[in-house]
């Protein structure tokens, strides 16, 4: 016997479980834990994008869908408030490394 599919709200309640979790890991600078997390939402949306027929959503479950939503996204503005200062710290850094190095290739060192 097959299982059923999960529906579309079992889904959007998965990756807003995920999102929560990945604002945790933002929050505790864990980016390998973050990145794990980001997979296995990025999972989930390519079951929705395959199907994501409103259609089939009764009223209420169009609000709860909407509100699942808006959670995830207000998860994902707190998960950039971490991660774009880092983000911009490694942007300099490497930046840095390769000024050194065409300055190195520059001058024979």
């Amino acid at each position: 016997m097959m299982a059923a599919m999960p529906s579309q709200i079992d889904i959007f309640q998965e990756m807003s479980a995920l999102s929560a979790r990945m604002v945790e890991a933002a929050q505790q600078q864990d980016w390998d834990a973050l990145v794990t997390l980001e997979q296995s939402v990025a999972s989930l949306r390519k079951i929705l994008m395959a199907d994501d027929d409103n259609a089939r959503l009764l009223p209420h479950e169009l609000a709860q869908k909407a509100a699942l939503i808006q959670r995830i996204l207000d998860d994902d503005a707190e998960v950039r408030r971490h991660t774009e200062p880092w983000m911009e710290h490694v942007r300099q850094f490497l930046g840095q490394n390769g000024q050194r190095r065409r300055l190195e290739k520059a001058y024979g060192r």
